[in-house]
């Protein structure tokens, strides 16, 4: 029947591949062509390869890449659907090697070549970032242009190579548009922060689906509108479209950051009806809002049910025990880390630090710090060095926090107003007014000086009965004519926290 199949046309072996289940299967049709056929007909070998390649047991692709390396004969057919099963197996590099072995070997490439090949370059923009442009010149000799297929690969990679200026001009000069390309251009648009133009071109479009919206929701997400993230979430249920995780990780993002705990709740409810909290991303985003919403409970409970845990898993969880002051219960999530085999990373140490510093274990977050580059491998940073100095200011060691800015952060001309508010803020708080003043003259003197260290400085000199230096400071700040950024609270209305300002009289709602 095989000899048939072949001597007939070589899509008649479509039915033998199918029948196979396992790799054994397709070494022994495998072994049928090669005694029989291969030899005198050397492209009866294209509809295994096309079958391994739609296949979703990555084996059958991974044996038959070795069989086409080994091939006598080449085909445009056969170099096309090996630079597809790359790219199915996400391995961009060898499929632009592939398209190179083609050039060399000077056979005919197609408009099927292309659009797998442009994805391949978006894929290795980082370290191969000119491939994507010889290729777009490639097509343009071969007068490609016009094939809607590689418009759209095109403006997927000049999107996300952030150059939308020339995603633009192709998305402007084809009429016959598809919801991947509206999706692209809107993603490109929203990762450069035109969240307008994002919008514009959002509510154009003649059909969406929910990878759209979800684009869109992640645009206003990094731009923090994150009001507007939950407003599309409402539409895009009022439209009936059922949202995917990528959706539901905007939205639990949005409701992390407002406090919004009631829509949060729903979204989990959502997760579970449709097992998505198997994703570990939406996991992750279920800790982080139940721990900014202070449910850490909750946000145990997931982490706890998780299968797979990486480092932002633990992040998620380390950080919300430390926003929450339980700083022992950080500390013992990270041995439970190191335990785990997870590596800890620059994010893991700013929580750990910060929670030490308002529990005041001061000895725990210094050797946390000393160990961070020496055992973890993970190099101190400037906000690891600031939580340094506040852990050692709030816990009245001020000579400590101004020398170790002087030996490890190039000195207080180094330092920013955070560092300084901290140190100046420990300083008052311990009346240490020589420490105060130092501080206080170098910052003057550098004219860095800002309406919150001006306070603080004030209170200082008021409160250690020093009243020239208090009025001076005084005028300085009737001078600048700065106000402190009023303190708010958060009212939650209609599942949505709106901000509430100390200096307000009443709340708009």
């Amino acid at each position: 029947m095989i000899r048939k199949a072949v001597s007939e046309t070589h899509s008649a072996l479509t039915p033998f591949t199918q029948k196979c289940r396992t790799l054994n299967h397709l070494k022994e049709l495998h072994c049928q062509l090669l005694k029989f056929y291969l030899p005198e007909t050397p492209s009866a070998i294209a509809p295994l390869l096309s079958f391994a390649v739609n296949s979703s047991n990555p084996s059958f692709f991974n044996y038959l890449r070795i069989v086409f390396q080994n091939l006598g004969y080449q085909s445009t057919f056969l170099y096309n659907t090996m630079i597809r099963g790359y790219m199915q197996s996400d391995l961009p590099i060898p499929a632009v090697l592939c398209y190179k072995d083609m050039l060399r070997n000077k056979l005919i490439v197609n408009n099927y070549t292309f659009p797998p090949l442009i994805k391949a370059c978006s894929m290795i923009l980082n370290e191969f970032g000119q491939h994507g442009f010889s290729v777009h010149a490639h097509l343009l000799k071969l007068g490609l242009q016009h094939d809607r297929f590689i418009v759209a690969a095109l403006i997927e990679f000049y999107s996300l190579n952030i150059e939308m200026d020339r995603a633009r001009m192709l998305f402007d000069e084809i009429t016959n548009r598809d919801v991947v390309m509206w999706t692209s251009m809107i993603d490109g648009y929203g990762k450069i922060g035109e969240v307008g133009k994002a919008r514009l071109l959002f509510d154009e479009m003649p059909e969406r689906n929910v990878i759209s919206w979800s684009a869109m929701m992640a645009a206003y997400s990094r731009a923090s509108d994150f009001k507007e993230v939950l407003c599309l979430y409402r539409r895009m249920e009022e439209d009936g479209l059922k949202p995917n995780e990528s959706v539901l990780v905007s939205i639990l993002t949005a409701c992390a950051h407002l406090g919004a705990l009631a829509q949060g709740l729903l979204v989990h409810s959502f997760a579970k009806h449709y097992n998505y909290e198997s994703n570990p991303i939406l996991a992750t985003a279920l800790v982080d809002m139940y721990s900014k919403c202070g449910r850490m409970e909750s946000a145990s409970s997931v982490f706890e049910a998780m299968t797979y845990k990486d480092s932002g898993a633990w992040n998620a969880i380390i950080s919300g025990f430390a926003m929450n002051g339980n700083a022992v219960k950080s500390v013992q999530l990270f041995d439970r880390m190191i335990a785990s085999g997870n590596r800890p990373n620059e994010t893991t140490f700013v929580a750990l630090l910060s929670a030490c510093t308002h529990a005041e274990m001061v000895d725990v977050g210094l050797s946390l710090f000393a160990r961070m580059g020496s055992v973890y491998g993970v190099e101190p940073r400037f906000e690891h060095r600031a939580c340094v100095v506040d852990l050692l200011a709030r816990a009245g060691k001020l000579e400590d926090a101004e020398k170790f800015i002087e030996e490890n952060m190039g000195g207080i001309e180094k330092a920013d107003a955070n560092v300084w508010g901290a140190l100046l803020g420990a300083c008052r708080v311990y009346g240490n007014v020589e420490v105060g003043d130092r501080i206080w003259r170098k910052l003057s003197n550098m004219k860095v000086i800002d309406h919150g260290t001006c306070v603080l400085a004030y209170n200082i000199y008021r409160e250690a009965g020093r009243d020239v230096e208090a009025k001076c400071v005084r005028e300085l700040i009737e001078e600048m004519r700065t106000k402190k950024q009023p303190g708010c609270s958060v009212i939650e209305v209609n599942d949505i926290a709106e901000k509430s300002f100390a200096s307000d009289l009443l709340h708009p709602k």
